[in-house]
């Protein structure tokens, strides 16, 4: 097997927080959305360092349970994945111009293309390689974010993108696997835009297949829709945020109810603990002050390892059992939590977030105390917290 990229091992002697990874979740998890997709094949979307959860480790998880496909944003993740062993069919979608499509073409990695000046670029690699490359055209059906615009009267950027593609493919230069979108609703199932997004789409397919092109793979549905929308799911459905247990439609049920297990929990211990008066302030301009005599922990970890400072005075972590929140502000390296009369130790094991199954807080949680979404937090946990994989060997 090709050389791996070293993984950062958690050593306690060094490290004062880790994010445990739980590998059997993510094959779990990708078996239930399997069972979602009926006959449509299921990529395994593992960008953003598998939205956190360590790329190589995740990728090799969810294609052990069943993945079909993976997908990535970028050519350095999917060149990672290539070079790590992975051979199964692999999607890169979003580059800037100026990408060097070569590595990619001469790995079998399939490029989102979105845009005539991104065609003719891989074109270039093309010429380079000698390899005819595989492509995936890249349509807006009303996101109005990445890919060729196909809305609108008149000759469209995405008509114009078929036309290229395939006088590229009559010349033997590539081959178009692919046609694709992304919704802009698919958390709200009952929302216009879904049900436009789709009639749109299947427009967009029928104008590539009156000029010629006979794509393997159409595909729209990310995990929301894999979830709440199963007409949407052409060929081949795409969840992200799913493979790793995490629920993308939290008003319409939790990642329990669609039977999901979250892969992640993030783990630290406690740095400093002391007993103060009532009237105390706490952490950097006292925005919290303590109303009786409590015991503060100090817990070594924040925004810097990505604890969201937002979730200052909110957010909550499982210490001794309880559920204590956190007091005052996050602080880039450390954060302060209230734990009241409870007997607390330096070096006490602290659960900012997990499944949730033990009581402890989990990334919704995080999300709601953040004002954010639970995408952000388990992708913002950076390399200062090491992962710690349990669940299986894939890591």
């Amino acid at each position: 097997m090709p050389d791996e990229p070293a993984q950062r091992a958690y050593d306690p002697r060094v490290h004062p927080a880790y994010a445990r990874i739980d590998l059997a979740a993510i094959r779990h998890n990708v078996g239930v959305l399997r069972g979602l997709a009926g006959s449509a094949a299921l990529m395994a979307v593992v960008k953003a360092d598998a939205y956190g959860h360590g790329l190589v480790p995740g990728a090799r998880a969810a294609v052990a349970g069943g993945a079909d496909w993976l997908g990535t944003a970028q050519l350095g993740e999917a060149l990672e994945l290539r070079a790590a062993g992975l051979d199964v069919p692999l999607l890169s979608w979003l580059h800037a111009p100026g990408a060097d499509y070569v590595p990619a073409v001469q790995a079998d990695v399939d490029l989102g293309v979105s845009a005539p000046w991104a065609l003719a670029e891989v074109l270039r690699a093309v010429e380079v390689t000698g390899r005819p490359a595989r492509v995936h055209l890249k349509v807006d059906t009303g996101l109005a974010r990445n890919g060729a615009y196909a809305l609108g009267a008149g000759r469209t950027d995405y008509a114009d993108l078929v036309e290229r593609a395939r006088a590229a493919e009559a010349e033997g230069a590539l081959r178009v696997v692919g046609v694709f979108t992304h919704f802009a609703y698919a958390d709200a199932p009952d929302h216009p835009t879904v049900r436009a997004q789709q009639e749109a789409f299947a427009d967009a397919v029928a104008l590539a297949e009156r000029a010629g092109l006979r794509p393997d793979v159409r595909h729209m549905s990310n995990s929301a829709a894999t979830l709440t929308t199963p007409e949407a799911a052409w060929d081949m459905v795409r969840p992200g945020l799913a493979v790793y247990g995490l629920s993308p439609v939290p008003d319409l049920g939790s990642s329990a109810d669609y039977g999901l297990v979250p892969a992640m929990t993030a783990v630290a211990r406690v740095a400093t603990v002391k007993r103060v008066p009532a009237g105390q302030g706490v952490s950097y301009g006292h925005t919290f002050t303590t109303r009786r005599p409590t015991t503060l922990a100090d817990v070594p970890v924040g925004y810097a390892d990505g604890v969201p400072r937002h979730a200052s005075n909110t957010g909550e972590v499982l210490l001794g059992g309880h559920r204590r929140p956190v007091a005052g502000r996050v602080c880039m390296d450390q954060i302060v939590v209230d734990a009241g009369d409870l007997p607390v130790a330096c070096g006490d094991e602290v659960v900012l977030f997990g499944p949730g199954t033990d009581g402890e807080p989990t990334a919704e949680d995080w999300a709601q105390a953040s004002g954010t979404i639970s995408y952000e937090i388990v992708s913002r946990y950076g390399p200062r917290m090491p992962r710690v994989y349990t669940g299986g060997d894939e890591a």
